[in-house]
Protein backbone atom coordinates (compact mmCIF):
# COMPACT_ATOMS: atom_id res chain seq x y z
CA UNK A 1 0.00 0.00 0.00
CA UNK A 2 0.88 3.79 -0.90
CA UNK A 3 -0.02 6.57 0.78
CA UNK A 4 0.39 10.08 0.04
CA UNK A 5 2.07 12.31 2.80
CA UNK A 6 2.15 16.07 2.97
CA UNK A 7 4.21 17.93 5.65
CA UNK A 8 2.28 21.45 6.03
CA UNK A 9 3.07 24.42 7.79
CA UNK A 10 -0.01 26.20 9.18
CA UNK A 11 -0.50 29.94 10.64
CA UNK A 12 2.36 31.06 8.41
CA UNK A 13 3.63 32.39 5.17
CA UNK A 14 7.10 30.99 6.20
CA UNK A 15 8.64 27.60 6.16
CA UNK A 16 9.73 26.52 9.58
CA UNK A 17 7.27 28.88 11.18
CA UNK A 18 3.48 28.34 12.73
CA UNK A 19 2.69 24.28 13.52
CA UNK A 20 3.65 21.11 11.37
CA UNK A 21 1.08 18.90 10.90
CA UNK A 22 1.34 15.70 8.43
CA UNK A 23 -1.83 15.47 6.10
CA UNK A 24 -2.86 12.11 4.09
CA UNK A 25 -5.52 11.97 1.53
CA UNK A 26 -7.09 8.38 1.32
CA UNK A 27 -9.27 6.63 -1.55
CA UNK A 28 -10.85 5.24 1.53
CA UNK A 29 -10.73 4.65 5.19
CA UNK A 30 -8.02 2.84 7.16
CA UNK A 31 -8.31 0.69 10.27
CA UNK A 32 -7.79 3.21 13.58
CA UNK A 33 -4.99 1.21 14.55
CA UNK A 34 -3.42 2.00 11.47
CA UNK A 35 -4.14 5.79 11.31
CA UNK A 36 -2.29 5.80 15.00
CA UNK A 37 0.43 3.71 13.95
CA UNK A 38 0.97 6.61 11.46
CA UNK A 39 0.51 9.44 13.35
CA UNK A 40 2.76 7.89 16.20
CA UNK A 41 5.45 7.14 13.75
CA UNK A 42 4.92 11.02 11.96
CA UNK A 43 5.68 12.24 15.70
CA UNK A 44 4.20 15.76 14.89
CA UNK A 45 1.35 17.22 17.02
CA UNK A 46 -1.26 16.41 14.89
CA UNK A 47 -1.81 13.47 11.64
CA UNK A 48 -4.86 14.28 9.56
CA UNK A 49 -6.68 11.35 7.80
CA UNK A 50 -9.24 13.03 4.51
CA UNK A 51 -11.10 10.19 3.12
CA UNK A 52 -14.04 10.15 0.51
CA UNK A 53 -17.16 9.90 1.68
CA UNK A 54 -18.38 9.38 -1.94
CA UNK A 55 -17.08 6.33 -3.70
CA UNK A 56 -17.75 8.52 -6.93
CA UNK A 57 -15.96 11.81 -5.79
CA UNK A 58 -12.65 12.46 -6.14
CA UNK A 59 -9.91 15.02 -4.16
CA UNK A 60 -10.62 17.36 -7.29
CA UNK A 61 -14.01 17.84 -7.99
CA UNK A 62 -15.35 16.84 -4.52
CA UNK A 63 -17.05 19.21 -2.00
CA UNK A 64 -17.38 16.63 1.52
CA UNK A 65 -14.85 14.76 2.87
CA UNK A 66 -14.07 13.12 6.10
CA UNK A 67 -11.31 14.16 8.29
CA UNK A 68 -9.99 12.46 11.75
CA UNK A 69 -7.35 14.08 13.46
CA UNK A 70 -4.37 11.65 15.50
CA UNK A 71 -1.88 12.59 18.01
CA UNK A 72 1.29 10.41 18.54
CA UNK A 73 -0.52 9.06 21.18
CA UNK A 74 -4.66 9.42 20.54
CA UNK A 75 -7.30 10.24 19.01
CA UNK A 76 -8.66 14.45 19.26
CA UNK A 77 -12.02 15.96 18.75
CA UNK A 78 -10.88 18.84 17.22
CA UNK A 79 -7.49 20.71 15.52
CA UNK A 80 -7.44 23.76 14.01
CA UNK A 81 -3.86 23.80 12.39
CA UNK A 82 -3.99 20.29 10.85
CA UNK A 83 -7.74 21.81 9.51
CA UNK A 84 -6.18 23.99 7.33
CA UNK A 85 -3.50 22.17 6.66
CA UNK A 86 -5.77 19.26 5.28
CA UNK A 87 -7.53 22.27 3.92
CA UNK A 88 -4.34 23.36 1.84
CA UNK A 89 -3.59 19.96 0.09
CA UNK A 90 -7.23 19.87 -0.69
CA UNK A 91 -7.05 23.54 -2.74
CA UNK A 92 -2.98 23.80 -3.73
CA UNK A 93 -2.08 20.40 -4.51
CA UNK A 94 -5.22 18.04 -5.29
CA UNK A 95 -6.32 21.67 -7.23
CA UNK A 96 -9.85 21.21 -5.45
CA UNK A 97 -12.18 23.67 -7.78
CA UNK A 98 -14.46 24.58 -4.64
CA UNK A 99 -14.49 27.67 -3.21
CA UNK A 100 -15.30 25.92 0.21
CA UNK A 101 -15.27 22.46 1.47
CA UNK A 102 -16.66 20.93 3.97
CA UNK A 103 -15.07 18.28 6.75
CA UNK A 104 -17.19 15.88 8.59
CA UNK A 105 -15.65 15.47 11.84
CA UNK A 106 -15.77 14.68 15.79
CA UNK A 107 -16.77 17.88 15.98
CA UNK A 108 -19.56 18.37 13.44
CA UNK A 109 -19.25 19.39 9.95
CA UNK A 110 -17.03 22.43 9.52
CA UNK A 111 -16.27 24.06 6.44
CA UNK A 112 -13.34 25.84 5.32
CA UNK A 113 -13.25 29.10 2.14
CA UNK A 114 -10.33 29.92 0.19
CA UNK A 115 -9.96 33.98 0.83
CA UNK A 116 -7.22 35.11 -1.26
CA UNK A 117 -3.54 33.56 0.47
CA UNK A 118 -5.57 32.62 3.48
CA UNK A 119 -8.13 29.85 3.98
CA UNK A 120 -10.55 30.76 6.34
CA UNK A 121 -12.09 27.83 9.04
CA UNK A 122 -15.77 27.93 10.00
CA UNK A 123 -14.88 26.32 13.70
CA UNK A 124 -17.71 26.09 17.17
CA UNK A 125 -16.66 28.61 19.62
CA UNK A 126 -16.18 27.44 22.99
CA UNK A 127 -16.91 29.61 25.92
CA UNK A 128 -14.79 29.21 29.19
CA UNK A 129 -16.45 29.61 32.55
CA UNK A 130 -14.76 31.78 35.63
CA UNK A 131 -13.16 28.94 38.03
CA UNK A 132 -11.63 29.71 41.62
CA UNK A 133 -7.56 29.40 41.02
CA UNK A 134 -7.51 27.89 44.44
CA UNK A 135 -9.13 24.24 42.58
CA UNK A 136 -5.94 24.65 40.02
CA UNK A 137 -3.41 25.85 42.16
CA UNK A 138 -1.00 23.11 41.48
CA UNK A 139 -1.28 23.43 37.78
CA UNK A 140 -1.06 26.82 38.33
CA UNK A 141 2.13 26.89 40.30
CA UNK A 142 3.89 24.58 37.43
CA UNK A 143 2.45 26.81 34.52
CA UNK A 144 3.52 30.09 35.60
CA UNK A 145 5.36 30.05 39.07
CA UNK A 146 5.04 33.00 41.47
CA UNK A 147 4.08 34.80 38.29
CA UNK A 148 0.45 37.33 39.30
CA UNK A 149 -2.37 36.07 37.19
CA UNK A 150 -5.81 37.74 36.59
CA UNK A 151 -7.94 34.86 35.39
CA UNK A 152 -8.49 31.40 35.56
CA UNK A 153 -11.30 29.93 32.77
CA UNK A 154 -11.89 26.38 31.90
CA UNK A 155 -13.82 24.96 28.91
CA UNK A 156 -15.11 21.65 30.26
CA UNK A 157 -16.72 21.00 26.61
CA UNK A 158 -12.72 20.76 25.27
CA UNK A 159 -10.98 20.15 28.63
CA UNK A 160 -9.14 23.06 27.88
CA UNK A 161 -7.76 25.42 31.25
CA UNK A 162 -6.66 29.15 30.61
CA UNK A 163 -4.60 31.19 32.39
CA UNK A 164 -4.83 34.87 31.97
CA UNK A 165 -1.48 36.38 33.36
CA UNK A 166 -1.83 39.75 34.64
CA UNK A 167 -1.67 42.65 32.84
CA UNK A 168 1.74 43.84 34.57
CA UNK A 169 3.26 40.80 32.98
CA UNK A 170 4.51 41.62 29.34
CA UNK A 171 5.28 39.35 26.35
CA UNK A 172 8.50 38.45 27.52
CA UNK A 173 7.00 37.05 30.32
CA UNK A 174 4.94 34.83 28.61
CA UNK A 175 7.74 33.62 25.86
CA UNK A 176 10.21 32.85 29.04
CA UNK A 177 8.03 31.01 30.52
CA UNK A 178 9.37 27.30 31.36
CA UNK A 179 6.96 24.32 31.67
CA UNK A 180 7.88 21.00 32.60
CA UNK A 181 5.68 18.38 30.64
CA UNK A 182 6.00 16.25 33.59
CA UNK A 183 5.39 18.04 36.20
CA UNK A 184 2.44 19.43 34.58
CA UNK A 185 1.24 15.69 34.15
CA UNK A 186 1.60 15.13 37.62
CA UNK A 187 -0.16 18.70 38.42
CA UNK A 188 -3.17 17.57 37.32
CA UNK A 189 -4.79 14.01 37.16
CA UNK A 190 -8.22 14.82 37.77
CA UNK A 191 -8.75 14.44 34.06
CA UNK A 192 -11.22 18.17 33.74
CA UNK A 193 -8.09 19.08 32.28
CA UNK A 194 -6.09 18.39 28.76
CA UNK A 195 -4.60 21.24 28.05
CA UNK A 196 -3.38 24.48 28.97
CA UNK A 197 -4.33 27.86 27.84
CA UNK A 198 -1.72 30.56 28.99
CA UNK A 199 -2.69 34.19 27.65
CA UNK A 200 -1.83 37.53 28.39
CA UNK A 201 -3.53 40.74 26.76
CA UNK A 202 -1.67 41.72 23.48
CA UNK A 203 -0.58 45.44 22.12
CA UNK A 204 -2.96 46.79 19.41
CA UNK A 205 -1.66 49.73 19.53
CA UNK A 206 1.57 48.33 18.12
CA UNK A 207 2.48 46.94 14.71
CA UNK A 208 0.70 44.85 13.36
CA UNK A 209 -1.50 45.02 16.48
CA UNK A 210 -1.86 41.98 18.17
CA UNK A 211 -4.94 41.74 20.43
CA UNK A 212 -3.58 39.07 22.73
CA UNK A 213 -0.78 36.63 23.50
CA UNK A 214 -1.07 32.85 23.93
CA UNK A 215 0.84 29.24 24.14
CA UNK A 216 -0.65 26.14 24.51
CA UNK A 217 0.84 22.63 26.27
CA UNK A 218 -1.16 19.56 26.40
CA UNK A 219 1.04 16.75 27.48
CA UNK A 220 -2.03 14.49 28.26
CA UNK A 221 -2.33 14.41 24.77
CA UNK A 222 1.00 13.39 24.13
CA UNK A 223 1.87 16.89 23.09
CA UNK A 224 4.40 19.02 25.79
CA UNK A 225 3.74 22.37 23.94
CA UNK A 226 2.00 22.93 20.37
CA UNK A 227 3.84 25.66 18.57
CA UNK A 228 -0.36 27.01 17.26
CA UNK A 229 -3.11 26.11 18.11
CA UNK A 230 -6.76 26.53 16.02
CA UNK A 231 -8.76 24.92 18.92
CA UNK A 232 -7.20 26.86 21.61
CA UNK A 233 -8.60 30.19 20.11
CA UNK A 234 -12.40 28.31 20.16
CA UNK A 235 -11.95 29.06 23.57
CA UNK A 236 -9.76 32.26 23.53
CA UNK A 237 -11.75 34.19 20.70
CA UNK A 238 -14.77 33.89 23.69
CA UNK A 239 -12.66 35.02 26.29
CA UNK A 240 -10.97 38.29 24.18
CA UNK A 241 -14.32 38.37 23.12
CA UNK A 242 -15.92 39.52 26.25
CA UNK A 243 -12.84 41.03 27.99
CA UNK A 244 -11.80 43.51 24.53
CA UNK A 245 -15.54 43.84 23.12
CA UNK A 246 -13.92 43.10 19.46
CA UNK A 247 -15.45 40.65 17.43
CA UNK A 248 -12.38 41.17 15.48
CA UNK A 249 -9.10 40.04 16.62
CA UNK A 250 -5.91 39.29 15.57
CA UNK A 251 -3.98 37.23 18.04
CA UNK A 252 -0.36 35.43 17.80
CA UNK A 253 1.00 32.46 19.48
CA UNK A 254 4.23 32.96 21.03
CA UNK A 255 5.73 29.20 20.97
CA UNK A 256 9.71 29.25 19.56
CA UNK A 257 8.08 28.56 15.85
CA UNK A 258 5.30 31.37 16.32
CA UNK A 259 2.12 31.67 14.26
CA UNK A 260 -0.60 34.11 14.00
CA UNK A 261 -4.56 33.86 13.58
CA UNK A 262 -7.48 36.37 12.51
CA UNK A 263 -10.15 35.86 14.64
CA UNK A 264 -14.37 36.96 13.86
CA UNK A 265 -16.71 35.49 16.33
CA UNK A 266 -20.01 35.75 14.47
CA UNK A 267 -23.05 36.41 15.87
CA UNK A 268 -24.55 33.05 15.29
CA UNK A 269 -21.92 31.77 17.98
CA UNK A 270 -19.41 30.63 15.62
CA UNK A 271 -15.94 31.60 15.24
CA UNK A 272 -14.14 32.49 11.83
CA UNK A 273 -10.05 31.76 12.13
CA UNK A 274 -8.09 32.36 8.98
CA UNK A 275 -4.25 31.60 8.22
CA UNK A 276 -2.02 30.87 5.92
CA UNK A 277 0.09 27.68 5.26
CA UNK A 278 3.78 26.19 3.70
CA UNK A 279 4.07 23.21 2.60
CA UNK A 280 7.86 21.85 2.80
CA UNK A 281 7.35 17.85 1.97
CA UNK A 282 5.33 15.82 -0.16
CA UNK A 283 6.25 12.10 -0.14
CA UNK A 284 4.78 8.72 -0.25
CA UNK A 285 4.17 6.05 2.93
CA UNK A 286 4.99 2.79 1.62
CA UNK A 287 3.14 -0.10 4.12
Amino acid sequence: MEISIFTVDAFTNLPFKGNPAAICPLSHALRDELYQRIATEMNLSETAFITKINPSDNFTTGSRFCLRWFTPTKEVDLCGHATLASAAVLFQHMKNMNPTVVFETRSGDLSVTRCGEQIVMDFPLNPPTREDPKEFKDIIKAAVGDHPIQDVYLSSSTKKLMIRLADSCDRSVLTSLKVDSTTLLSSERSGRVTGLIITIIGSPDCQPGYDFYSRYFAPWNGIPEDPVTGSAHTVLASYWLEKLGKRKMLAYQCSSRGGELELEVREDGRVNIAGRTVTILQGTITL
